[in-house]
């Protein structure tokens, strides 16, 4: 049997909190008076229960109080293998799926999971983060998290390798190494987050947003799997222990593990962010994909051969001077016709345009050294204004320069595309 295939990035993040199924959305509507009464009550009990995690020290007797009154707030806590728990180790390994991951661990268990980003202060610290003082390179952190481990008293790290919120449904990010060079043993906590009618997280999602939802909904529950400690091997370098850890948490989660990073995890939602604003988009990914035009070359392919040729025809129809090989190799990375249409506009994907379909476009608006340097792949359309001759200092100039020859493109390819059409329809005519 062969194993799943690694997810794409927009499998991994949930971009929107509202169902599309009209049967939940019509149940979201009708919940939606009782959600807003329990949002506005949960808001005055959360407080409360701020002021008790603060005021008690941290015994399990302040634990069990806490998590009573936080399944008041909706959230259930649910943990197996309680025997494993914290067995010696002194470091724990989680996937990450929420901003209140941490805090439901510290429910189960005493710990403290280290501020990597954000301004420290009261915010910080309210959120149950440990400050630790360090600013500068991950090197200085992991010898700073050395010496607070070196501490017996102080209570076992809690680290995020992922370095990133997932839905938790599709797979794992790729994990960070520099958490296994701490301890040479470490204990993979796995998380599992349910919750009725909305998405449990959203990419670009702030914290607070995440907290108001939480106390909208009904509840939510995290299940907490304590898995066996899992020592590094002789001589295992540190990329390689972490990739270790990272198959059997997928294992024990049932899921994929996947080599996105956290950082391609934001290129994807800058990418998105992107085809959202452009003005040709929606025409793009509500064009029909029925009766792709299949090459010679392909005569029978794979289902998933035919669905790329026909993406890749209809990014060839705006972009007609784009090869249609490089079209066809990043709509295997990308898997959406926006997106190429967005990398090949801007660069990202360098190509040399083909000289027949170069020679029907209107003469470029940009120089003749930044089209042969195959950086810029596109050939920009002129625009209803003259082109800069100059380099804008200015950032905001930069980027209406950018948006005004895209659109001019767009405009272009949308005539061209519509007089195609038009003619072949009039000689089709009787």
């Amino acid at each position: 049997m062969e194993p799943p295939a690694a997810p794409g990035p927009e499998r991994l993040f949930d971009s929107h909190r509202l169902p599309t199924d009209g049967f939940l959305l019509l149940a979201l509507l009708l919940y939606a008076p009782v959600g807003l009464c329990l949002l506005v009550l949960r808001v005055f009990i959360g407080v409360h229960v701020f002021l008790v995690s603060c005021a008690l020290p941290d015994s399990v007797v302040r634990r069990f109080i806490v998590r009573v009154m936080c399944s008041v707030l909706g959230l259930l806590v649910r943990q197996s293998d309680p025997r494993l728990r914290g067995a010696g180790t002194r470091v724990f390994i989680a996937n990450h799926v929420t901003p209140f991951d941490h805090n439901v661990v510290s429910l189960l268990t005493s710990c403290n999971t280290p501020a990597l980003s954000g301004a420290p202060g009261f915010i910080c610290w309210s959120r149950g983060f440990m400050e630790l003082g360090v600013t500068g390179s991950r090197a200085e952190l992991v010898d700073s998290l050395k010496e607070y481990s070196a501490h017996q008293g102080n209570p076992p790290l809690l680290l995020f390798p992922e370095e990133a919120a997932t839905n938790g449904r599709a797979g794992l990010l790729r994990f960070s190494s520099w958490p296994f060079s701490i301890l040479d043993e470490v204990q993979p906590v796995a998380l599992q987050v349910r919750r009725p009618l909305v998405a449990v997280s959203v990419a670009d999602s702030s914290w607070i947003t995440e907290l108001l939802w939480t106390f909208f909904v009904p509840f939510t529950v995290y299940q907490v799997r304590w898995m066996p400690s899992v020592p590094r091997q002789a001589d295992e370098r540190s990329e390689d222990f972490a990739l270790r850890v990272q198959e059997l948490l997928a294992m024990e989660l049932g899921v994929v593990s996947t080599r996105i990073t956290a950082a391609d995890r934001t290129e994807h939602m800058k990418r998105l962010r992107h085809t959202a604003r452009l003005p040709f988009a929606p025409a793009l990914s509500q064009r029909p994909a029925a009766r792709p035009r299949v090459p010679p070359s392909l005569p029978g392919g794979a289902p998933e051969d035919v669905r790329v040729v026909a993406m890749a025809q209809q990014v060839k129809e705006v972009l007609p001077h784009v090869p249609l090989e490089v079209i066809k190799t990043d709509l295997v990375q990308t898997n959406c016709v926006d997106t190429t249409i967005a990398n090949l506009l801007e660069g990202r994907v360098p190509f040399f345009p083909e000289s027949k379909e170069a020679e029907d476009l209107p003469a470029p608006s940009t120089s003749q050294a930044a089209a042969a340097s195959g950086i810029q792949g596109s050939v920009a359309a002129p625009s209803s204004k003259p082109a800069t001759k100059q380099f804008a200092k200015s950032p905001v100039e930069r980027h209406l320069s950018l948006q005004e020859r895209k659109r001019a493109l767009y405009d272009y390819a949308r005539r061209r595309f519509a007089e195609k059409h038009g003619a072949a329809r009039a000689g089709g005519s009787p």
